[in-house]
């Protein structure tokens, strides 16, 4: 195994009840009913469209609800610990814009140990054929 593909919001920290907070926040901000779809990176681009500069505003909001969303577990920090140790390069997979993902693996404490943050398309392609794609916590715990 030369790497990990970790699915951010089931593994490390569940980015959905920031950004649907967030969204609700900035429609009622801009005045604008933002109706996206589910998938965040096609949200992504209709939010360009409506609001322009949308990104900023995302950051400051996770950074400041960052805390009441995001904590470190320490059967994880551990994990990724021993896995980059033994020179497995880790990466994270999410449709969350990159400033929310950035935000969340701070406030968990994975941002220095995580290589590459992307789609999982982004990740695997990065981080090589031999790259195991992990999908619940438990199934970190159970890598050697």
């Amino acid at each position: 195994m030369d790497g990990i593909a970790l699915d951010l919001d089931a593994v490390l920290a569940d980015t959905r009840p920031v950004w649907r907070d967030w969204v609700e926040d900035a429609s009622r901000r801009a005045r604008v009913d933002l109706d996206l779809p589910e998938d965040r990176g096609e949200a992504a681009a209709v939010l360009d469209e409506r609001l322009g500069d949308w990104r900023p505003l995302l950051v400051r909001f996770a950074e400041d609800r960052g805390p009441l969303h995001f904590r470190p577990r320490a059967e994880t920090s551990a994990a990724l610990r021993r896995l980059e140790g033994a020179g497995v390069r880790i990466g994270v997979f999410t449709d969350a814009p990159r400033e929310l993902a950035d935000v969340a693996l701070a406030h968990v404490g994975a941002a220095r140990r995580v290589a590459v943050v992307g789609t999982l398309d982004e990740v695997l392609r990065e981080l090589g054929d031999r790259t195991v794609v992990v999908r619940t916590r438990a199934e970190l715990a159970e890598l050697q």
